[in-house]
C-alpha cells in the first residue's frame, strides 16, 4: 500500500461520509414533500446542498491532483481528518434530522448557514493552504511540452477568488433572493473551477 493509499482510504471514507449525509437529506426530504404531512422545501437548503457536494467533489480532485506529493505521516492524517471532519460536519447540518418539525426548509437555513458556509470557507482555505505547503516541500517535476495557457489559468483564478468572496458575502447577506443568487453562483463557479483545474 503506498503513502496516498494510506492517506486516500481515510479521505475517501469521510468524504464519501459527507456526501451520503446530504443525498440522505435530499431523500428524507423528498419523502416528507410527497408524504401525509407536505413541507416546503424552498431553494435555499437543496442549493447548499448542492454546493455542498459540488465542493467535496473539487476536494477529491485537489486529493488526487496531489497523490505524488502526499506523504503517510501522523501531521498528514490529522490534517486531513480535519479538513474532512469539517466537510462531513458541515454537510450534518443542511438538512434537519427530523423534517417534519420544520414545515418551510428555508427557516432551517437561516439558522444553519453560517456554520455550513463558514465551514466550507475554512476547509477551502484550509486545503488551499495545504496545497501551497505541499508545492513548496514536495515539487512535482515539470512536464516536458507543457504549455503554458493564460486564459485558463485567468479563469481558474478568478473563479476561485469568486468562490472566496461569495462564501464569505454569503455568511453575512440577509435576503432570501440574494441568498439563492450566490448559491447559484457558487456552484457555478464551483463547477467552472472543477472543469479548468486539469488544465491549470
Amino acid at each position: 500500500m503506498s503513502a496516498f493509499e494510506l492517506v486516500f482510504a481515510v479521505y475517501g471514507l469521510l468524504l464519501g461520509l459527507a456526501l451520503s449525509e446530504v443525498l440522505g437529506g435530499f431523500s428524507r426530504a423528498l419523502k416528507l414533500k410527497r408524504g401525509t404531512r407536505p413541507v416546503r422545501i424552498g431553494w435555499l437548503t437543496p442549493l447548499l446542498g448542492m454546493l455542498v457536494m459540488l465542493d467535496l467533489s473539487s476536494f477529491w480532485m485537489l486529493a488526487w491532483d496531489a497523490r505524488e506529493q502526499i506523504g503517510a505521516n501522523y501531521v498528514t492524517l490529522v490534517g486531513v481528518l480535519a479538513m474532512v471532519g469539517v466537510y462531513y460536519l458541515a454537510a450534518t447540518l443542511i438538512f434537519p434530522d427530523t423534517p417534519e418539525e420544520w414545515p418551510d426548509f428555508d427557516d432551517w437555513y437561516d439558522k444553519q448557514k453560517r456554520l455550513v458556509v463558514g465551514g466550507l470557507l475554512a476547509a477551502n482555505i484550509t486545503s488551499w493552504i495545504g496545497v501551497g505547503v505541499l508545492d513548496t516541500l514536495h515539487p512535482l517535476p515539470e512536464v516536458a511540452g507543457t504549455a503554458d495557457n493564460a486564459a485558463v489559468d485567468l479563469v481558474y483564478f478568478t473563479s476561485g477568488f469568486s468562490i472566496l468572496g461569495l462564501f464569505i458575502a454569503l455568511m453575512f447577506v440577509r435576503g432570501r433572493h440574494w441568498n439563492v443568487a450566490m448559491l447559484v453562483a457558487l456552484c457555478g463557479f464551483m463547477m467552472i473551477s472543477g472543469i479548468v483545474e486539469p488544465y491549470v
